[in-house]
């Protein structure tokens, strides 16, 4: 299918092989390489449901539709909408890849601290500094390999049958949301209550706050896999959808949902946005101003009432029972609703050890 990438992955100084036999690992340098199998993790979904296989021991790394306004916010009270964070869900997709994660992300890098301390090792026993950096090269040299190893974890995909179409179609459809000019995530809300309030902000019913997001294919850092990760970066936080299961990040900590646990709405609704920040895809289909009277037009009691855009834009908004709310917004009007209508006929399947 379209989103395998290739048939091995390499994590620090281990290349992981995927064949027909299981995932194999080899180490060493080019030319000169040792290994054996199986290990890391493979996960098989198919006819039958998802089949997944945890590593095993050995040098295997620890593997609205209502019309919304972003303006003078500091007169309506905002909720946060984010949900809850990775550390506060508890994982649901089966198999130990949350846990390895987790590990993965929190591991402390030697090699940069041991480089920095023979570096003023070196210059502080002069002239014998030289001897030093030499004796402490190839110590520097293994802990890099061994913080790069252990700061990934290893997950093969062999999909099949339904689940490989399905997901083949999330990619297609994942790459039209990459595509988009502006990507938003709202990270809280407020409803307007007061007829002041209606006014001033351009007659908007609620207002939101948005934080910009980026879509792409590339997964999170800590996990090397064969298949593409449809994901979307936050700052610090992320969402990214494997075959058998959604990866939530926070900072450092990971956590899962599985599919069936997860609600996918996509729609499209106006945006009454700012002035001068409509993106170049998006469609505007209508405009009001700052200030507005009780009829909708503009306030003349104000001199300075700019007008602002209303802006066309497409929404999908992910929930889960154990806490997941992601809210984003495309500047493209078709290309979250399409992922949520995918992401609503994911295949039906049971999780098998």
């Amino acid at each position: 299918m379209g989103f395998y990438v290739r048939k091995s992955v390499k994590a620090g100084p281990f290349r992981f092989n995927l064949s027909k036999s299981g995932v194999g690992v080899s180490a060493g340098v080019p030319g000169f390489r040792v290994g054996t199998g199986p290990r890391g993790n493979y996960v098989h979904l198919g006819r039958g449901g998802v089949y997944y296989r945890t590593s095993l021991k050995g040098p295997t790394p620890h593997a609205t539709p209502a019309v919304p306004s972003p303006v003078h916010t500091s007169s309506v009270l905002m909720e946060d909408v984010t949900g809850a964070t990775a550390l506060e869900m508890a994982p649901t997709g089966g198999g130990d890849i949350v846990e390895q994660l987790n590990a993965a992300a929190r591991h402390f890098r030697l090699g940069w601290l041991v480089s920095v301390v023979a570096f003023i090792l070196g210059g502080a026993v002069m002239p014998w500094g030289p001897l030093v950096w030499a004796l402490a090269a190839p110590l520097c040299v293994w802990l890099f390999l061994r913080d790069a190893a252990k700061s990934k974890v290893v997950l093969f995909y062999d999909v099949n049958d339904a689940a490989a179409s399905w997901f083949d179609s999330l990619v297609e459809h994942w790459l039209r949301l990459s595509e988009t000019k502006k990507l938003w995530r709202t990270v809280a809300s407020g409803q307007v209550n007061t007829l002041y309030q209606h006014k001033t902000n351009a007659g908007a019913s609620n207002l939101v706050q948005r934080a910009d997001a980026t879509a792409g294919l590339a997964g999170p850092k800590h996990l090397a896999t064969n298949v593409a990760v449809p994901s979307i970066v936050v700052g610090k936080t992320s969402i990214h959808f494997l075959p058998d299961r959604i990866l939530v990040r926070d900072g450092k900590t990971y956590s899962d949902v599985s599919y069936p646990n997860v609600r996918a709405t996509g729609y499209q609704a106006r945006f009454i946005e700012s002035p001068g920040h409509t993106p170049r895809d998006a469609v505007q289909v209508d405009q009001t101003w700052q200030y507005v009277n009780k009829k909708g037009g503009p306030d003349r009691r104000y001199a300075n009432n700019p007008v602002l855009p209303i802006m066309m834009y497409g929404n999908l908004e992910l929930t889960s029972s154990g806490g997941l709310q992601w809210k984003v917004q495309s500047s493209r009007t078709d290309a979250a609703p399409a992922v949520a209508e995918v992401l609503q006929r994911v295949p039906k399947g049971e999780v098998a050890g």
